[in-house]
């Protein structure tokens, strides 16, 4: 039916109708649109992708258990994911796989030169790893976000304080080449421009701290020991390496078949023993049943032992008994007297030490009371000397101090005086 032919009435109703239905499609379109850009808008923020994000890159033996896409942990949590794998060029013998990987803000920002890695685990039991990175402990961050260039140092020197203050030097400064005289990132008001012109340095790479990017400005050159220009180029983060999970149980898989043979031989000695012990449990057996009438009379001739006529008596009789008792009674009374005999002999002992002691102290004291006794005693030892040598020389008493002269030796024969011909005769 054509719309003129309707009445009035109803075409009013229609466009009324088509009216509403028009406002309920443009406001379900709205809020169709709205719930997909608050989609858009809440993944955008989970996965960070208004936030800046830092690249680094690491080299690894194999790629097993990674992909593209997946997260990039620190201290357990997720704070960026793995945006490439790739192989090295086959004439690259050094490294084998290269892995690069973003990091969100403000994550990036404990990335370190010094105590940082690429760590590549094992995730699960299935041949899964997981990229982790580890927080620096020390030297310079990675990146900075402050604007990077070069100053001549004369130019340097001329400037204010309140300037220099707000400039931190981009480079490491080594003296004669070798040792590190200045650290990076040392404000200029702390350095001696003076003593870095005696080293005829001519340009400085600075950070101007009064501007902060949004984006990265230099990154940290560990060849050069100074920051340079950031071109969208990585920093590289060594890398510790774990095996999979697959790998670890191909090898306890071959060290078990390495062991096997030697496990089965275990197994064949043990039979043996056991079948050794299961014969000699049986011999046992049979010993226990042979032995079973001596443990019998041991046990019968035990149970009389503290009856009269026992076994105990027939080994002693009563007299040998008897003697013994006798014996032991006189050793008794031996031992006795002879510890009372041994008591009194102590005693006189003591005594007999106790006058020696008297005796010497009293000889003691008359020698310490009498000082001259030493030297009469000497004086007379000398004179009695003398009146000894004395009598030796006397005339009546000299025959009494000779000594008897002892047996000389025989002389040789003389030979007597003869002629040349009786010489010649005695010649044999």
């Amino acid at each position: 039916m054509a719309l003129q032919d309707l009445t009035p009435q109803l075409r009013t109703r229609l466009s009324r109708m088509e009216r509403a239905v028009g406002l309920f499609v443009v406001i379900a379109a709205g809020l169709l649109l709205f719930g997909f850009g608050y989609y858009i808008y809440t993944t955008a923020e989970r996965k960070g992708w208004f936030k800046t994000k830092a690249p680094f890159f690491a080299f690894t033996d194999r790629a097993t258990g990674l992909k593209v896409g997946d997260p990039v942990k620190l201290m357990g949590l997720d704070v960026g994911e793995i945006s490439k794998i790739e192989p090295m060029e086959p004439e690259n013998f050094q490294y084998n796989m290269y892995v690069e990987f973003e990091l969100k803000d403000p994550y990036y920002g404990y990335i370190w030169t010094q105590g940082s890695r690429a760590k590549v685990t094992t995730a699960d039991l299935l041949g899964k790893r997981v990229l982790e990175v580890t927080k620096g402990t020390g030297g310079y961050p990675a990146y900075v976000f402050h604007p990077l260039k070069a100053l001549p140092l004369n130019e340097a020197q001329s400037l204010p304080d309140s300037t220099k203050t707000t400039l931190q030097l981009a480079e490491e400064i080594h003296a004669d080449g070798t040792n590190l005289f200045i650290q990076a990132l040392t404000p200029l008001s702390k350095i001696d421009l003076n003593q870095l012109a005696r080293f005829k340095i001519q340009n400085l790479l600075v950070l101007d701290t009064t501007q902060k990017k949004g984006t990265m400005t230099a990154v940290w050159n560990d060849h050069q020991g100074a920051y340079e220009s950031y071109k969208s180029k990585p920093y590289w983060l060594l890398s510790e390496e774990s095996a999979a999970v697959t790998e670890r149980l191909e090898t306890l898989v071959g060290e078990v078949e390495k062991a096997l043979p030697n496990i089965l031989g275990l197994t064949n000695q043990l039979i043996t023993v056991l079948s050794n012990s299961a014969s000699l449990t049986s011999n046992l057996n049979a010993v226990a049943l042979n032995a079973r009438p001596v443990v019998s009379n041991l046990a019968a001739a035990t149970a009389n032992l503290d009856h009269p006529g026992a076994l105990g008596e027939w080994l002693l009789p009563t007299n040998v008994n008897r003697q013994l008792e006798t014996t032991l009674a006189g050793a008794n009374a031996t031992l006795a007297t002879a510890n009372t005999n041994l008591t009194a002999l102590a005693e006189n002992l003591e005594r007999s030490l106790d006058n020696i002691a008297n005796l010497t102290s009293n000889l003691n004291s008359q020698v310490q009371s009498n000082t001259n006794l030493v030297s009469a005693i000497d004086q007379a030892i000398v004179h009695t000397d003398e009146l000894v040598q004395g009598l030796k020389h006397h005339w009546l008493l000299r025959s009494a101090f000779k000594t008897k002269p002892t047996n000389a030796a025989p002389t040789a024969p003389t030979q007597p005086l003869l002629s040349p011909k009786e010489k010649d005769k005695r010649k044999p």
